[in-house]
């Protein structure tokens, strides 16, 4: 029992005394529970579910909570309570065996009640006071109210029993619910159930465009608050789920983490990271682009790292991916048969958006997965206009980004305007956007990938051609030409090209070099020539100036001589 519950903020709300229920989602909305000891009325039309909300708050408060309740019926007898509820996994034979329920059925005729000043429910007292006692009961379910006074027509009597039932019940100290069928223009057929109820919720079954949804609106909650938006509910084997979307808040955390996107080269583009962990993400396209095979490769890897992956599949069987994924080299089915990797497939028209919410909630709430994928989003328009689902895709990506699960979405685009307002529409609320286009050339359709925008990271604004092949996927750089950029076999040709001009060019340079080299040969032997003829001059010089040196000398010794022999011969 929690006294002082929270709401959104953790700061407590509310001081008044409040019993869970064990409805998944509803003690959330209610900020802790029904009101302790006091009537709540359950309001609804015929098959909105108010059988099955009563009966599971008593059997989750036997079960979890420690606390046995009596079930008062005045419509269906127990034997048919008990083979009702079997579906939702409820064993009303050994609750009752156990002492921890007690079913009662009180069967009430019409042409049995007369009109009088003395009718009371004094007879209804003894009988659920000693049911109460008999197993020590702290909560109460009268099932349906209009039963008990079908035959009254009187206003005045009808008021005053009913301020009696309900200041009995409190006197009693049960936390009561008390079920009514949705009158005309009031909450209730006799419209006064809901004034002296402490709490009145009321439960609504709608059909639009052949998709039926269940819907739940707490009218009025003396002493606490509450929220105050219809929430969608969901009624499965496994009871009731309400969806409570206001609770949903922008104050999660974040991570710096990094994830593969199992794409080598989409990585690069990335900063050479990939994806932040628990961010959502957008691949957008028009048909048979290849969104499903990238959403399954960031899948593979994920299931690589041992991480749980949910894929809910919109448009394919599970089967059919498998199958598919086989031709470029993913074996999904290991990974289903390790359990790391859980298909959910469904056509959208199986509910309503918010029944595929809330669905979704409970699939990450049983697999607890990582990674989380829906393919594609844009079948969801078949059940909603396209501001609908975004307000769906806001609280989805809220609820997995609270939990720190990275979602990745595909959407089909047709390349119009429309659907291109539509695209940003959505692709607003993601952190990270790849867009995968058609670009026809050359007689040929081929793929481009643009990253259009990617929260917190650095990461490439370049086109990448998108190639799918035996082997997986990748992502080449494309090829600027002269007529704008070449892709598929453009781009092989220009590679081709490429590679025989290199070869043109080194055979050019490879001849200029042999005559560059020849040349500075033939240069060398000139000048090897012109040297040896220098050198020859040079030594032709050098012999007559040595030679006129020396007749220079020896006429100068002849002279000296002549000389001395002339003194002699004085």
């Amino acid at each position: 029992m929690n006294s002082k519950p929270t709401w959104g903020d953790k700061t407590p709300l509310s001081s008044l005394p409040k019993t869970p229920t064990g409805i998944a989602g509803l003690d959330e909305i209610t900020a802790g529970g029904l009101p302790e000891g006091r009537p709540t009325l359950i309001c609804g039309s015929a098959g909105s579910g108010k059988t099955l909300f009563s009966m599971e708050f008593i059997v989750r408060g036997a079960l979890q909570y420690g606390e046995p309740g009596v079930f008062v019926s005045f419509e269906e007898k127990t034997e048919e309570l008990t083979l009702n509820v079997a579906s939702l996994g409820f064993d009303l034979n050994q609750l009752q065996n156990d002492s921890l329920i007690k079913l009662d059925h009180v069967r009430i005729e019409r042409s049995e009640i007369e009109e009088t000043g003395e009718y009371d429910l004094d007879g209804l007292f003894i009988r659920l006071g000693y049911a109460i006692d008999s197993i020590g009961a702290k909560r109460v379910v009268l099932d349906t109210i209009e039963n008990l006074f079908s035959g009254l027509n009187n206003q005045g009597i009808l008021r005053a029993e009913l301020r009696r039932l309900f200041g009995w019940l409190k006197d009693k100290k049960v936390t009561t619910i008390i079920t009514g069928e949705k009158g005309d223009g009031v909450l209730t057929r006799q419209g006064l159930e809901e004034y002296v109820s402490d709490c009145v919720i009321l439960l609504d079954h709608r059909v639009d465009n052949q998709i039926s949804t269940r819907l739940l609106r707490i009218v009025k909650y003396r002493g606490s608050v509450h929220g105050t938006n219809e929430y969608p509910f969901l009624i499965d084997t496994e009871g009731i789920s309400v969806l409570p979307v206001t609770s949903l808040t922008l104050d999660h955390n974040v991570s710096t983490e990094r994830i593969s996107s199992g794409i080598s080269s989409l990585d690069k583009m990335l900063d050479n990271q990939g994806f932040f962990r628990g961010s959502s993400i957008l691949i957008s396209g028009t048909a048979g682009t290849g969104k499903t095979s990238i959403a399954t490769c960031f899948v593979n890897q994920a299931c690589l790292r041992n991480e749980r992956s949910l894929y809910l599949a919109f448009e394919e069987s599970p089967q059919q991916i498998v199958r598919n994924m086989r031709s470029i080299g993913l074996d999904l089915q290991a990974h289903i048969d390790k359990g790391l990797l859980t298909f959910h497939a469904s056509r959208p028209t199986l509910n309503g958006l918010e029944m595929h919410l809330l669905a979704i909630h409970k699939l990450v709430e049983r697999i607890r997965p990582e990674v989380v994928v829906l393919d594609p989003i844009t079948n969801l328009v078949t059940v909603g206009s396209m501001s609908e689902v975004k307000s769906m895709l806001i609280r989805l990506i809220d609820f997995l980004q609270s939990r720190q699960i990275t979602v990745l979405f595909t959407a089909l685009t047709t390349n119009t305007v429309l659907q291109e307002q539509a695209d940003e529409g959505v692709a607003s609320l993601v952190d990270a956007w790849l867009m995968v286009r058609d670009i026809e050339s050359n007689g040929e359709r081929n793929r481009g990938l643009y990253l259009m925008k990617s929260r917190g990271m650095k990461h490439s604004n370049q086109v990448r051609e998108f190639v799918i092949t035996d082997e997986g996927v990748d992502l080449v750089d494309v090829y600027l030409g002269p007529e704008g950029v070449l892709i598929g076999s453009a781009r092989q040709a220009q590679e081709l090209q490429q590679v025989t001009g290199v070869a043109i060019r080194d055979h050019a340079m490879s001849r200029k070099d042999r005559e560059i080299e020849r040349k500075r040969l033939v240069l060398e032997a000139k000048i090897a020539s012109l040297k040896e003829e220098f050198d020859s001059m040079q030594e032709e010089l050098n012999k007559s100036y040595i030679e006129e040196e020396l007749r220079k000398e020896i006429l100068e010794q002849n002279r000296n001589q002549l000389i001395k022999n002339r003194h002699k011969d004085e």
